[in-house]
């Protein structure tokens, strides 16, 4: 059985990862989404919510699970036994520090390749960050993210405002 892990902070996911993830649902009988919590970012959603957005947003792909890990992508890759890591692109900045990583973890792992998926041209602009601040603000960023995510976000800026 084929088995990739494609890991991210996911805060939150953005219908350019739901992109990539049916992409690549197509390429492999198993689909890890892995959760990291990121030590160096400070958060706007829990793991727990993160993985419950991408949860329903991936009801429609039988072959996709969600867990969440800490520590080194190798160290989660080698223990699940994965043949590959994906990560997507949206621009050629993207690529260039993507291809660093890839780099070094084929550095400690060897066997592992690391595949990238373009998103739709229509997702190119589209990050977790950009969505995350414009929502909170009061922007439309309706067609950006799963309906789920949208709702989770229309609750942090009511929380934000009403402190």
């Amino acid at each position: 059985m084929s088995l990739a892990v494609y890991a991210g902070s996911f805060d939150p996911v953005t219908n350019g990862h739901i992109d990539i993830l049916e992409k690549v649902s197509k390429m492999f009988d198993k689909i890890i989404v892995a959760v990291v919590h990121n030590v160096s970012k400070n958060a706007l959603f829990t793991l727990e919510e993160r993985e419950e957005f991408i949860r329903e947003s991936t009801r429609h792909l039988n072959n996709i699970e969600i867990e969440s890990f800490t520590g080194l992508l190798v160290d989660y890759i080698r223990e699940k036994k994965a043949c590959a890591i994906i990560r997507g692109l949206r621009t050629v900045g993207d690529f260039e520090y993507e291809m660093q990583v890839a780099m070094i973890n084929k550095k400690m792992l060897p066997e592992v390749d690391t595949i990238f998926i373009m998103s739709d041209s229509k997702y190119t602009f589209v990050s977790s960050s950009i969505i995350k601040e414009a929502a909170i603000l009061g922007g439309d960023v309706s067609g950006l993210a799963p309906p789920a995510v949208l709702q989770g976000l229309q609750k942090k800026r009511q929380e934000f405002f009403n402190k």
